[in-house]
C-alpha cells in the first residue's frame, strides 16, 4: 500500500461541487485570523483588511483586482495584500480552494525584530501583491494545515513563523509615503470623516463639504486614490468595526445596528461579500 503525503492528498482532491469555509483564530500568532475555502460561485465585493492578507491558492483560479489591474491567479502565485489595500475576487474556472492569514502589523514587526535581533523602526509592508513563487507557496500551504490540523505548538509555530519570515525576506519592504497633494488631502479627509462617522447615515453633499470638492470631483478623486468609491469604503469600515466587535463576543443583530446597517440581512450580505463567512461564523471561529 503506497503512503501519500498530505500535500499529495490535498492536490490530488478536485475541486469540490459545493462551497465550504473554516474560519478560525490561532492564538499562538496574536489571535491572528485563518482561513481554509473552497469557492465555485461566491464573489468578494471590493474591500481591504485592516491587516495583511496572505495566502495561496491550492486548486483552481481566483481572477482579482488589485491596483486597478485584473489578473487570473492559480496554484504557485502568493497574495501578499498589504493594509487597507482595496481588493476582490472571483472564481475563474469551475472555482477554487485557497488558504488565507491576516496577520496585524505587529506580529509581523515581532518577527522581523526575532530574526534580525535589531529593534524595526518602520512599517512593514510587500512591494508586490501578487507574486509567483511555487517553493513559498508550497511551504505556506504546509504551514497552515499544520495550523488547521492542530498539531503540537512547536510544529505549528515553526512551520508559520519560517514562512512569514521567508515572505518578508524576499518579497518585504518599508512603506514609503506619497507625496501629498491637495487633492490628496481632500480625499484623505474625506476618508477620515468616513471612518470616524462610519454609524451615520453620511450624504455625497455633505462629504464634499468636507473634502473641499464638488460632488462630482469628490467621487473621481476618491476613486482614482483608494480604487473604491466612497460609499463602498463606508461599508468596509463598517465591517472592519464589525469584526472587532463580533471578536469581543458581541451579538450580530446588536453589531448591524451599532455599525450602521439598515437591519441582520443587510448586514450579513455585505459581511459575507467582503469576508467570505457570515457574522455568525466569524462570531465563533
Amino acid at each position: 500500500m503506497q503512503n501519500v503525503s498530505q500535500k499529495e492528498a490535498a492536490d490530488a482532491m478536485p475541486l469540490a461541487k459545493v462551497e465550504s469555509t473554516r474560519f478560525w483564530r490561532d492564538g499562538r500568532f496574536r489571535g491572528m485570523e485563518c482561513l481554509s475555502a473552497s469557492f465555485v460561485t461566491h464573489e468578494y465585493a471590493p474591500h481591504a483588511h485592516d491587516t495583511f492578507s496572505i495566502g495561496a491558492i491550492e486548486r483552481g483560479s481566483q481572477i482579482v483586482t488589485l491596483h486597478g489591474r485584473r489578473e487570473e491567479t492559480g496554484p504557485g502565485d502568493l497574495y501578499l495584500v498589504n493594509p487597507d489595500t482595496v481588493h476582490d475576487g472571483a472564481p475563474g474556472g469551475e472555482g477554487y480552494r485557497y488558504r488565507m492569514i491576516y496577520p496585524d502589523t505587529k506580529l509581523f514587526v515581532d518577527i522581523l525584530e526575532d530574526v534580525t535581533g535589531k529593534a524595526f523602526n518602520a512599517t512593514p509592508s510587500f512591494a508586490s501583491s501578487l507574486s509567483r513563487d511555487p517553493q513559498l507557496a508550497s511551504a505556506f500551504h504546509k504551514a497552515h494545515r499544520t495550523l488547521e490540523s492542530g498539531a503540537g505548538a512547536l510544529e505549528s509555530d515553526e512551520s508559520m513563523f519560517s514562512v512569514l519570515a521567508a515572505l518578508f525576506a524576499r518579497y518585504g519592504s518599508t512603506i514609503v509615503l506619497p507625496v501629498d497633494t491637495k487633492e490628496r488631502s481632500a480625499v484623505a479627509r474625506a476618508r477620515d470623516y468616513l471612518s470616524e462617522n462610519f454609524d451615520s447615515d453620511v450624504g455625497l453633499e455633505e462629504l464634499a463639504k468636507v473634502a473641499g470638492l464638488s460632488r462630482a470631483h469628490l467621487i473621481r478623486a476618491f476613486r482614482r486614490e483608494y480604487h473604491i468609491t466612497p460609499h463602498a469604503f463606508l461599508t468596509d469600515r463598517r465591517v472592519i468595526v464589525a469584526r472587532r466587535l463580533l471578536r469581543e463576543g458581541r451579538m450580530p443583530a446588536d453589531v448591524a445596528i451599532e455599525c450602521g446597517f439598515a437591519d441582520q440581512a443587510h448586514f450579513t450580505r455585505h459581511f459575507k461579500s467582503r469576508t467570505g463567512v457570515t457574522p455568525g461564523q466569524f462570531r465563533v471561529g
